[in-house]
């Protein structure tokens, strides 16, 4: 129920009964899987809730989040996977050739039916149960719970959503917990660093629910279920005492036994005439992934659905600028993609003791940690003021330059585990934040839209 409280990012509540038949058959004792989605639809909301929450401009009527969380036969471990919106397949219409275009156009061509059909034939799975809401269902739901919970190690600010906070945990209502899990324009810009924030939302507030004990026996759960049912809508196919049931599962469950991942991209701007700009799924890994839900097997930890790099780089060597004063590790960088200045002419003739020392100003870390992951054993220096060419000073310790791996779908998107991935379990919780305003009455649920691409973004 974590989960459904900290997925959406739609705008009006709409519900849809899911037929029993259709995809293909889920096999016994291969766990649970649930769709959830957040439906973006400004259809209904005032103008004075859309500048309340800045969703002002036209919605798409399709889903902008999207999550498939596989609950493992015997409860002891949940998989959360993210589906990017703008994700390349083929819709599930009996067509031929068969349709294709984003995973998110697909609720426009036949709501939540063809939304569960076509995820179901893109990843071979069977869905058992699906979770809707929108931005006012979502913005309820988490003020219903008692708030959301949201961590960053740096201040992080987007007009776009409205996101303002400084550095650090934060509880946070309804509209800052929706402000931060819809922002795209801030650390990782794009829908992939997005997906991975609201990825750690769910891991934190898990962490918080479970720590509060709204999820760790049958009353809490029943309660939790009770409140969040006022905002979400189910498939016909979901009974109370389903989620209740996914509640009290979800609460017994350490951090470490939660698991989150995005599909692994091959291509991140394929552009399509008259669609735009999609993902195309890496073909071999995620299979693999897939693979594995059905199975009922983990998902981190498995190097058919993420390789295992010896030197991982957290950014593109290709877009970082380092000035070298050594000859010999400035060609080295320069060969590994390092945008590379040799300033070894103007290098000290007494070269300090130790190894190197990386300078680079304060919001840097990341490709800081990039070019330390090169230099093993190099020493990171934040320096106010400092310029956005980072520089390495060599020192008198022998130096070794390994190569360096970028792969996107682990900066961005790699299984991790919820231990690893939020904080709210590892430090002490902010205080509960205060009571909202009354929020407005859901609208009534819109017609179905004509079926159009959703525009990218």
């Amino acid at each position: 129920m974590t989960l459904l409280a900290t997925l959406a990012a739609g705008s009006s509540l709409t519900a849809e009964a899911r037929p029993a038949a259709g995809g293909p058959a889920g096999a016994p004792g291969r766990g649970t899987n649930i769709l959830v989605v957040g439906i973006d639809s400004r259809t209904g909301i005032s103008a004075a809730d859309k500048r309340r929450l800045n969703v002002g401009g036209k919605g798409c009527n399709c889903t902008d989040v999207m999550m498939l969380v596989h609950l493992s036969a015997d409860e002891r471990r949940a998989s959360v996977v993210s589906i990017p919106r703008d994700s390349y397949v083929a819709y599930a219409q009996d067509t031929e050739p068969a349709r294709l275009g984003k995973i998110n156009g697909a609720y426009a061509l036949g709501g939540a039916d063809m939304t569960v059909r076509t995820v179901e034939k893109a990843t071979g799975l069977h869905i058992d149960h699906y979770l809707e809401t929108g931005f006012l269902g979502f913005e309820q739901a988490v003020d219903g719970i008692g708030g959301g919970v949201v961590c960053t190690d740096k201040p992080l600010k987007d007009e776009n959503s409205g996101l303002d906070i400084p550095a650090g945990l934060h509880r946070t209502d309804g509209r800052g917990t929706l402000q931060y899990v819809r922002a795209r324009h801030i650390n990782r810009p794009g829908d992939l660093g997005r997906v991975r924030r609201q990825q750690r939302t769910v891991s934190d507030l898990l962490s918080r629910l479970t720590a509060e004990g709204a999820l760790t026996d049958p009353v809490g759960a029943v309660r939790t279920v009770r409140t969040l049912l006022k905002s979400v809508r189910t498939d016909a196919g979901t009974g109370f005492d389903d989620l209740v049931h996914f509640a009290w599962a979800l609460g017994r469950l350490k951090a470490g036994q939660t698991e989150f991942a995005t599909v692994p991209i091959r291509e991140f701007d394929h552009r399509v005439p008259g669609v735009g700009s999609t993902l195309l799924w890496h073909e071999a890994r995620s299979r693999a992934l897939w693979a594995a839900l059905a199975a009922d097997r983990p998902i981190t930890g498995d190097t058919r659905i993420q390789p295992a790099y010896a030197a991982p780089a957290r950014t593109n060597p290709a877009g970082i600028r380092v000035r070298v004063d050594d000859a010999a590790v400035a060609a080295a960088l320069r060969a590994d993609a390092f945008v590379v200045t040799d300033t070894s002419a103007a290098a000290p003739a007494a070269r300090p003791a130790g190894p190197p020392v990386i300078r680079y100003a304060p919001g840097r870390e990341d490709d800081a940690a990039t070019v330390a992951a090169a230099l093993p054993g190099a020493r990171l220096r934040a320096v106010p003021g400092h310029g956005t060419t980072l520089d390495v000073a060599v020192g008198r310790d022998p130096v070794t330059v390994r190569h360096v791996t970028y792969d996107r779908n682990v900066a961005e998107g790699a299984p991790v585990t919820g231990d690893t991935l939020g904080c709210a379990g590892t430090v002490g919780l902010p205080a509960k934040p205060a009571a909202p305003a009354k929020p407005a009455a859901p609208a009534k649920p819109a017609a179905p839209a004509e079926a159009a691409q959703p525009a990218a973004g």
